[in-house]
């Protein structure tokens, strides 16, 4: 990642408390679906999908944040491109939660394209434009700007404007602040 390295760190941080914590719930929240229930898997399964995601998600921004350029770029791009494809392949045949699925799968192309990015430009530390695609950036600034600003809105405005109950508003905040390191890591492009 370019950038300050004090930004570099406090976004690896923010990663990995996120990820972490969206990991851990994988443990307490049993993937199987709810008895009697006939058809697709139920809301719990759905939730697994989701803590998967965004725990990979938040763990691979603070390893990219607190590696910079000592990972080559195309490592990292191995790594998410697959499930960014998978991803997409997923919300296309499935209408299930199709919009969720789509999110993940233009966070894990993102994190994709900041990858290719560093490989590009192996050497900069924030003092160059580091190569890309303005518009590309633009666009995903918009997105992931937007989406903080639509998930800090709920996780407000489903306890009346005041802090949530923790089991509550615990893992909306994590996800939010997947979100927001997203958004500062593509700032820093």
């Amino acid at each position: 990642m370019h950038g300050p390295h004090l930004v570099s760190w406090l976004l690896a941080v923010l990663g990995a408390a996120s990820g972490g914590y969206c990991l851990s719930r994988l443990r307490r929240t049993p993937c199987a679906p709810a008895r009697g229930r006939a058809g697709p898997a139920g809301p719990r399964l759905r939730a697994h999908e989701s803590d998967l995601a965004e725990g990979l998600m938040g763990c691979g921004m603070a390893a990219m944040a607190a590696t910079g350029t000592a990972v080559p770029g195309a490592v990292w791009a191995w790594l998410y491109g697959p499930p960014a494809v998978l991803l997409l392949l997923a919300a296309l045949r499935r209408p299930a939660r199709r919009a969720h699925r789509l999110h993940h799968a233009v966070g894990a192309l993102a994190m994709t394209y900041m990858a290719l990015v560093m490989a590009a430009a192996p050497g900069h530390a924030g003092h160059h434009a580091a190569p890309g695609w303005p518009a590309l950036t633009g666009v995903l600034l918009v997105y992931f700007g937007g989406c903080a600003l639509w998930s800090g809105s709920r996780l407000l405005s489903g306890s009346g404007g005041a802090v949530p109950a923790v089991s509550a508003g615990l893992p909306r905040a994590c996800r939010l602040s997947v979100v927001i390191g997203m958004f500062a890591m593509l700032l820093t492009m």
